[in-house]
């Protein structure tokens, strides 16, 4: 009985020495963190760099049990536990090690993510969410995978396990997985972004929001357009904002009775008309060909700007100052005309409603003649 009594004593003195070490262990490691955090959020006022600032956070966001759980574990280094619950506190160290370090690993890439969408320094911000979604579920994974080893679990078998699972799922998604892996690189190529002004196929207007799985663009004609990922990189893509000149090429016809001399000024003058017009270059101007019902004309300028309206505004000017120029070298726009000529110079004998057609020809004329 005093054997028993003297064992149930030593227990209840290792459990109180176990209990108010861990309650000294958890109030200095807290406030040792609390401090440690101090000094690097004074540091990041002070600093233009965000380590600081990322630094204080992932250390103010410490998980409060696991530091209990590190205090427990250090105060039961106090008692002689025996050599099987030693190795049970080497594994607990692991998995609480483990744990910690993949919520800081965790709240890490959660601020990173959250700082470039919120300062505006990504353009795809469902691109940027997406890679730090991957990375924290490739945290955890590599956590998860340790913590097994660690306990002594064959993970090898497990890997390739997953991997058979994981193929038979990729098949299933194909669809969704490709437009996933095609926003990652429409993220990381930017071929466009948001705001930018494309057409491809018949559809033209502006990229108003990049997903997923889907484009949607804001068409010209008002409607929105929603095109998967995939899709829309396999197609021939024109993306017009960022080009910063547009060459200009336009033709114009005159009339077949224009003499030479006039034809050769035609050219000077459009010259003319284009060097008064702000942001645009004259390239050349030249008489082209010789069309069914016309002398063709053709014009190429260098419009300095990509808005498609001031463009327009532009070439309305141009063509305003063309119709100026041409009354005042009194020469005519050509127009689609056909003439015809008979044989033996001639009107055939058509008989209209019975009356020849000779007979109607001299009536019309008397009776424009009265």
């Amino acid at each position: 009985m005093q054997w028993n009594a003297f064992i149930e004593q030593q227990t209840l003195i290792n459990l109180a020495i176990v209990t108010g070490t861990s309650l000294i262990l958890y109030l200095v490691l807290a406030s040792a963190l609390r401090l440690i955090s101090n000094r690097f959020a004074a540091k990041a006022s002070r600093s233009s760099t965000r380590v600081y600032h990322f630094a204080a956070q992932m250390l103010k966001h410490t998980s409060r049990i696991l530091i209990l759980a590190f205090s427990i574990l250090m105060a039961l280094k106090l008692v002689d536990l025996g050599p099987r619950w030693q190795s049970t506190m080497e594994h607990g160290w692991f998995i609480a090690l483990a744990f910690q370090v993949a919520l800081w690993l965790d709240m890490g890439v959660r601020m990173w993510t959250e700082s470039l969408t919120r300062d505006g320094k990504t353009r795809n911000p469902v691109t940027t969410t997406l890679f730090g979604i991957m990375i924290r579920i490739l945290i955890w994974t590599m956590m998860l995978l340790s913590i097994l080893a660690n306990l002594g679990v064959n993970i090898t078998a497990m890997v390739a396990s997953l991997g058979v699972g994981g193929i038979a799922i990729a098949l299933a998604v194909q669809t969704l997985l490709s437009d996933i892996f095609a926003s990652m690189s429409i993220g990381i190529d930017k071929p466009f972004e948001i705001g930018d002004f494309v057409v491809f196929d018949d559809v033209a207007g502006n990229i108003e929001h990049i997903g997923l799985k889907t484009t949607r663009i804001r068409s010209l004609s008002g409607e929105q357009i929603v095109c998967g990922n995939s899709q829309l990189l396999s197609r021939v893509l024109h993306n017009y904002k960022r080009m910063n000149t547009r060459r200009i090429v336009f033709k114009f016809g005159i009339s077949y009775d224009t003499p030479t001399a006039k034809v050769a000024e035609v050219s000077a003058m459009v010259q003319r008309v284009i060097d008064q017009v702000e942001k645009t270059n004259f390239d050349r101007a030249h008489f082209l060909s010789f069309s069914k019902s016309q002398l063709t004309f053709e014009v190429v300028h260098i419009v300095q700007t990509s808005d498609y309206n001031q463009y327009m505004d532009i070439q309305q000017e141009i063509n305003l100052g063309l119709l100026e120029g041409m009354r005042e070298l009194d020469v005519r726009f050509a127009f689609p005309r056909r003439s015809v000529e008979f044989a033996g110079g001639e009107l055939p004998e058509i008989a209209v409603a019975g009356v020849p057609a000779r007979a109607t020809e001299r009536n019309d004329a008397d009776t424009f003649g009265n």
